[in-house]
């Protein structure tokens, strides 16, 4: 018999004292133990006693067998300050963040002890002191990562080595609503979550009895590592050898502990936890906030939709939060066994979008079957509910063969010439953004320079050919959407708020600078557009556009910093985009500016 079977059968017992043998098997229907032949098993060779009454009981030598399972400890890696977390980091470290009223950490903390579990080690290093009080009123030990800033959790976990050993492992950044720790555990296992979509999270594949089989980085409608693990005491004498080894090699200085497991899951056996609705991940304060809204919220998005779409509030179902957009908040919620996604408008937005111009743009774009299923938009407001696509996913742009279907797309749309009766001005939008600073200085020092060479070059772009058309605008890889309709596969190009006539070749650029890529990169994007080759004048021009669209969505990001809104690597990525590619552009122009009339 395996020890889980086991296990599980005395983690009933435990729950459910005085049960009955029928009334046990009843109880584990629904797990996989097979209950029957485990229970005669446990019988069988004394570890269960069956009482003249028939009730189950633990034997003297079951209750010795179990205590070879017993959990001694849990480890919770609080050091990495998480550049996920930048804009709350100046304050107040990851683990402390608070969701109803208390920090995540000691939600943790209390569930772990409410199950028995008393010996709890936290690695500290960012703002180690604001974790002091944790020792007085929890009596958890802190031990400091003094690498935490250099190094990722690897090193938090080879500080606390010598504790590994039945142990629970946690991160700060998770939260889980029912608590899932118990006081004994059969085997080792990682907390795991199916994902519907694309994601660039640890995916997994397991074999039929959920043995981890594979971890990636990225994938799609897959499971995905999110949540505590817990380390066997096999599993954490092979692994605690492992740690050392990796620590002192040359290149692991980012590694996180996932990374160790993941090169060595032939001698790491470790299972999936399966979970679903129970345990969350969040990448940023703003997600936090939503998830913590989200119940808050439910009668407000009920009225909303209820409103809009003339249905039964009491019939709009399954409220979540969607992770968040850079501009919107956005829920997915069901209708009649039906998914929509509803849209309200996020921080600062009535700043940035006008609501009315994009309500055009959708009923110009309307022919075209080219956007997400609008069901309902409101102009003023700029509510907006649409179908949710069940199994789409998003363009990869390390996929460059996708890449390539969707500058198809893009070339086509641009093509139809679609009008609309407002342009977006990148150069006024530029001023524009700044203007919302309400006068404060820029972030970056050389700012001004910056921004002088980016506006002289308004001379060149002029003066060379466009497609003046209707613009997405804001055409990242996150908004072509590859879906099946019907049996075939079909691209949506998604959320037109910033849409307006325009070069559509500044379209190419966008795309460009949130994909992060480099010029190599951004010369076979231009390419995959230009099948039939492209002007050298004009992929002059993109280099172009590529540095004003990276200085226009920095002054975007600095205003919404100045909300409290904060996108962290991408905001300085921009900003360097419009620095770097104004040389590219200079260097490449002295090249051909005499054949440019």
């Amino acid at each position: 018999m395996k020890p889980e079977y086991f296990v599980e059968i005395a983690r009933t017992l435990a729950d459910k004292p005085g049960v009955k043998k029928n009334d046990l098997i009843e109880e584990m229907k629904d797990q996989k133990t097979p209950a029957l032949d485990a229970l005669n098993e446990c019988l069988a060779t004394g570890l269960l006693e069956e009482e003249i009454s028939g009730e189950l009981v633990l034997s003297e030598k079951g209750q010795a067998y179990l205590d070879k399972f017993k959990v001694k400890n849990a480890v919770i890696l609080a050091a990495e300050v998480g550049s996920r977390y930048i804009q709350m980091a100046v304050e107040t470290p990851k683990g402390l963040l608070e969701m109803y009223g208390k920090p995540i950490i000691e939600r943790h903390i209390e569930q772990l002890i409410e199950k028995g579990i008393t010996d709890i080690v936290i690695v500290t290093g960012y703002k180690k002191e604001k974790f002091e009080y944790l020792k007085a009123r929890y009596g958890v030990r802190l031990v400091y990562n003094p690498a935490y800033a250099v190094k990722n959790s690897l090193a938090s976990l080879y500080r606390v080595m010598p504790y590994l050993n039945s142990t629970y492992v946690l991160l700060p950044d998770t939260w889980i609503e029912e608590n899932i720790f118990n006081t004994h555990e059969a085997r080792s296992w990682h907390s795991c979550l199916y994902f519907d979509g694309s994601t660039d999270d640890w995916c997994v594949s397991a074999s039929k009895d959920d043995r981890i089989k594979s971890i990636e980085t990225g994938g799609r409608d897959t499971r995905v590592m999110m949540g505590p693990a817990y380390f066997s005491p096999a599993f954490s004498a092979k692994f605690k050898r492992l740690v050392v080894d990796y620590y002192y090699r040359s290149g692991t200085e980012t590694y996180y502990w996932e990374h160790v497991l993941k090169e060595n899951l032939d001698t790491l056996p470790i299972y999936m936890n399966k979970q679903s609705g129970n345990v969350y991940g969040f990448e940023s304060l703003k997600e936090l906030s939503l998830f913590e809204l989200s119940g808050k919220l439910d009668d407000k998005i009920k009225d909303i939709v209820s409103v809009a779409c003339n249905v039964p509030r009491d019939k709009v179902e399954d409220i979540t939060p969607i992770k968040e957009g850079m501009t919107n908040n956005s829920f997915i919620f069901s209708y009649e066994g039906r998914k929509y996604i509803v849209r309200t408008p996020g921080e600062g937005t009535d700043m940035l979008i006008d609501r009315k111009k994009e309500y055009d743009v959708y009923q110009a774009i309307n022919p075209l079957i080219i956007s997400d299923d609008i069901v309902y938009i409101d102009p003023e407001t700029g509510i907006k509910i649409t179908k949710y696509f069940d199994n789409a996913r998003n363009c990869n742009p390390s996929n460059f063969s996708g890449v390539a279907l969707c500058m198809k797309k893009l070339r086509e749309f641009h093509e139809a010439n679609v009008e609309a009766a407002h342009t977006f001005d990148i150069f006024e939008r530029l001023e524009f953004y700044e203007s919302l600073w309400g006068g404060a200085d820029s972030y970056y020092y050389n700012y001004k320079e910056t921004k002088a060479n980016i506006m002289g070059m308004k001379g060149y772009i002029d003066s060379v050919p466009k497609v003046w058309t209707l613009c997405h605008i804001d055409s990242v890889p996150d908004n072509f959407l590859f879906i099946r309709n019907e049996g075939k596969r079909e691209i949506r190009l998604i959320d037109w708020e910033y849409a307006g006539m325009q070069d559509g070749h500044i379209d190419i650029a966008m795309f460009a600078i949130y994909s992060g890529y480099n010029r190599k990169q951004i010369d076979k994007l231009i390419d995959s557009y230009f099948v039939e080759g492209c002007p050298a004048a004009i992929r002059v021009k993109m280099y172009a556009y590529v540095a004003v669209c990276g200085l226009l969505w920095s002054n975007w990001c600095e205003y919404k910093r100045r909300m409290g809104v904060e996108f962290g690597e991408y905001t300085l990525r921009q900003y360097r985009y419009a620095r770097d590619f104004y040389k590219i552009f200079n260097a490449e122009y002295e090249k051909i500016k005499g054949d440019v009339k």
